[in-house]
Formats: structure tokens, C-alpha cells, sequence
């Protein structure tokens, strides 16, 4: 990979975002808003809703134009009690949101078979994390996302589709997933993840991956070209392509 994900940061703060405004400190503080039970056809799960600038909540950064894009709240499913002794670290999968594959069942990305796959996983464990993190389409939003989705119908790739409209091959910051995994307190995880940078920024906020899980699915044919590129170009970690 070209970029460190510190590396990444250091450039992303440094540089100016297209709309001309300087970065703010990537320095997260969530609320925990809401909490409720969450029966689901994976198991009996608790849910967790989060909020960045909260009332009555401390005004934090990450207010760039980069995350306007996208909500202020994310969602953790949970299951299990991580205050039980165990050999195993609880299993913890960080899944952008993808309204496309994960509501539609788009076959043009593997998102919602991950996210699938994720809570099954979890289930079968009987304790595990899932964040939610709503940064749509690597962080350029859902209406951004199906633009891309145009350039690639004439001929781009995934990533030449982002950086046609501007944006970079990948614009997320995972300050407020690791928040979410922070409250629970968890200090060494096994991260259900095919991406290399989601490891170096929850290593680079202290939590220990004592086993990174992949999270590969049977793709369909219409993805395959897509998730060639996130590995010949993103480096996502992904065998038999």
C-alpha cells in the first residue's frame, strides 16, 4: 500500500477538503442515546444507538464537510456479555453502510453478504460487536455513490469513479466506530475485516487485533471486477481473485 493509514490522516489534516475549509482534529466524543432489545433472525441482540454532538453533549470535531455527507449517529448491534472471562476475544465487525446491498441486495458489491456473514458469525460465538458505521459509498454518500455507479457503467473502476467526481479512491475516518468499540470497553478484539486500513486505525487507537477474521463471501459475477480493484488497488485482503 502506498499511504500508512497515520500517514493518511497526517495528509487528510494537512491538505483542504474541495469545499476549500481546513480539517478539524479527528477527535471523536459519542453520546449513548439509546439502548432497546433487538430480536432479529440472527439472535436475540441488544441495540445501540450512538450520537456525535448529542444535546447536553460535548461539541466535538470531525464537523469537516467530508462527514456531512453522511449521519452524525451510528448503530451497534451487540450480543453477548464482554465481561465474561474468555480465551477468545469478543469478534467485532465495523460495516459501512451500504443502503444499496445491504437493503437491496445489489449484486454489483459484496456489502450485504458481509454484513450477513458478520452476524452470523457473531451468533454462532454467542457474543460480538457489530458497528454500523454510516459513512455510504467509502464516505462520499449514497447520491455520490450511484453517480460513481454511472462512470463505472461507462467504463470506470471503482476507485476511478470516485476520484472522477472528486472525491478520494476511499474518504473514510473510523474515529467514531473505534468511539463506539471504546465504550464497550473493549481493549483487544478479533476484527471481522478484509480492509488493512480498518486494522491500522483501530491499532493506531490502542486495540489489539488478536486475530484479524476475513469476511469473504462466494461473489457474485457482477462484483468480481470490484473487488479485484479494492484488492489490486485499495489492498483489501481478498483470496481467489
Amino acid at each position: 500500500m502506498d499511504r500508512t493509514y497515520s500517514e493518511l490522516l497526517d495528509e487528510r489534516e494537512n491538505s483542504r477538503t474541495q469545499y476549500g475549509k481546513s480539517r478539524v482534529p479527528l477527535t471523536v466524543k459519542l453520546e449513548k442515546v439509546a439502548e432497546a432489545a433487538f430480536p432479529c433472525r440472527f439472535g436475540n441482540f441488544r441495540i445501540f444507538g450512538f450520537r456525535r454532538n448529542a444535546p447536553n453533549s460535548p461539541t466535538v470535531g470531525l464537523t469537516t464537510d467530508l462527514q456531512s455527507t453522511n449521519s452524525a449517529e451510528t448503530v451497534a448491534l451487540k450480543l453477548g456479555d464482554f465481561s465474561l472471562t474468555s480465551d477468545r476475544a469478543p469478534l467485532v465487525r465495523i460495516h459501512s453502510q451500504c443502503l444499496t446491498g445491504d437493503v437491496f441486495g445489489s449484486l454489483r458489491c459484496d456489502c450485504g453478504r458481509q454484513l450477513e456473514l458478520a452476524l452470523e458469525k457473531i451468533a454462532n460465538e454467542g457474543r460480538g460487536l457489530l458497528v454500523y458505521d454510516p459513512q455510504e459509498g467509502r464516505g462520499i454518500g449514497l447520491v455520490n455513490k450511484l453517480m460513481a455507479y454511472q462512470l463505472q457503467d461507462n467504463g470506470a473502476d471503482t476507485v476511478e469513479a470516485n476520484e472522477e467526481l472528486g472525491f478520494e479512491a476511499d474518504q473514510r475516518l473510523y474515529d467514531d466506530p473505534i468511539a463506539v468499540i471504546h465504550y464497550f470497553g473493549l481493549k483487544k478484539i478479533r476484527f471481522l475485516s478484509n480492509n488493512p486500513e480498518k486494522v491500522a486505525a483501530l491499532e493506531a487507537a490502542g486495540i489489539e487485533i488478536t486475530e484479524r477474521v476475513p469476511c469473504e463471501i462466494d461473489s457474485p459475477d457482477q462484483a468480481t471486477s470490484y473487488l479485484r480493484t479494492k484488492k489490486e488497488k485499495l489492498g483489501h485482503l481478498i483470496k481467489g481473485l
